[in-house]
């Protein structure tokens, strides 16, 4: 079956995640996704991180499946002009050096759309045109300048960074959309045009419902939340729901680091949720009879509802409070989902064949598409496409390969 992306063609000159983790999906997706790396070291994460000695890290290969790699010495005036005949043939070109780095390269936006004004740039940064535009910036500062770090955490702790790779992967799917968008729209234009995100500005996109708050504090104390007092900030507000429910993550049965299941106590599921663990005097006691007082007991409440939670594993619990209607997810751990047969089963969870480290598991694509099926195959060794590229794309012959070899443009 032809894949969506049949046909199209993506020079990945990103490095890390941000770039590579869009990038892979437009190869899932069906693109040919060509990764430009530098001759003898390549993608920075080949070597981070390493489990086995002189193999690419599962940091790398998670990242960059379905993929093409050609190495490419930039500093080579042969070498940039192999990149100027792969643009020529390029739908797209996603990267995300350091802010200035393509420019210094003698890549600039003009001149990339001189070489092939059907292009679609994609470019992502740590930050927009203004004070920061020149800082570098990571996962863990896009998180904190985007706005989630201040919001996570417990009212009494610091800000806390959160697990999932928001400022990273979170712009890269970001990128994805308007790649996407600019793809389309070239069907109608006929031209290429720049896409550009920030990590900043995507974190604080996935933080909105803060920005939602924030606003709302103009008004009064956020009701919602159980801090006790509130300043012209948005609190931290541990594992409070913060939204329209009430919702906590509450202990279970035996009592490990993760045997906390997350719970929604949603005001039509308040009688028979009551009813199931045995606290009926819960319907009729004022603290917790209706919503708004649950509000300002939420802590007692809880309590309450945990002595019974306490008694039964995470998904014993699960399993009881679904019967009811009650929503709540069991905290599960990375090797609750590694282990996970549901998740292997769909595809969310595979297993890979690499050359050098043998089968390794990764994360499958998330988006499915009914006529578009994925099938993931594993990440490229340094350099491993470079004479099939230059051979097959370019039309380079053996000669003037080996003599690119010898003068280290490759």
């Amino acid at each position: 079956m032809a894949k969506a992306l049949d046909g199209v063609r993506v020079l990945d000159m990103s490095h890390v995640q941000a770039g590579p983790s869009c990038t892979q999906i437009l190869g899932w997706f069906g693109a040919d996704v060509i990764k430009v790396e530098l001759p003898g070291k390549g993608d920075a994460t080949r070597g981070q991180l390493r489990d086995i000695p002189n193999v690419d890290s599962l940091y790398f290969t998670m990242l960059n499946c379905n993929k093409r790699s050609i190495t490419v010495n930039m500093k080579s005036e042969k070498g940039k002009k192999i990149i100027e005949e792969l643009l020529k043939i390029s739908d797209i070109l996603v990267e995300n050096f350091a802010p200035g780095a393509l420019d210094r390269q003698g890549f600039t936006w003009e001149k990339i759309r001189q070489i092939n004004p059907r292009v679609i740039y994609a470019s992502i940064k740590g930050f927009g045109p203004g004070p920061y535009a020149d800082c570098k910036a990571y996962e863990t500062a896009a998180q904190a300048m985007g706005g989630a770090m201040s919001t996570t955490g417990w009212p009494d702790g610091p800000p806390t960074s959160t697990g999932a790779q928001i400022g990273d992967s979170g712009t890269g799917i970001h990128a994805l959309a308007g790649i996407l968008a600019a793809l389309y729209q070239r069907t109608v234009t006929g031209r290429g045009q720049r896409v550009e995100v920030a990590m900043q500005d995507a974190v604080l996109n996935l933080c909105r419902v803060k920005m939602r708050d924030q606003q709302r504090l103009k008004h009064g104390p956020l009701t919602e939340y159980p801090n006790k007092t509130f300043s012209d900030e948005v609190p931290r507000s541990g594992n409070a729901s913060g939204g329209g429910q009430l919702g906590y993550g509450l202990r279970c049965k035996p009592g490990g680091q993760n045997d906390y299941i997350y719970v929604i106590a949603q005001e039509a599921i308040w009688e028979p949720f009551m009813k199931l663990i045995g606290r009926e005097d819960m319907l009729t006691d004022p603290k917790f009879a209706k919503i708004g007082e649950r509000r300002k007991h939420q802590d007692e409440m809880w309590k309450n509802i945990e002595g019974w939670t306490l008694k039964y594993t995470k998904f014993e619990v699960m399993r009881k409070l679904n019967e009811i209607d009650v929503p709540c997810g069991p905290i599960l751990s990375m090797k609750d989902l590694i282990e996970d047969k549901s998740l292997q089963e769909r595809g969310i969870m595979v297993d890979v064949k690499h050359p050098q480290r043998g089968v390794f598991k990764n994360v499958g694509c998330p988006i499915n598409l009914s006529d578009s099926p994925v099938e993931v195959w594993s990440s490229p060794l340094l350099g491993e496409h470079t004479d099939e590229i230059l051979k097959q794309v370019l039309k380079y012959d053996d000669k003037a390969i080996s003599q690119l070899r010898a003068e280290g443009a490759i």
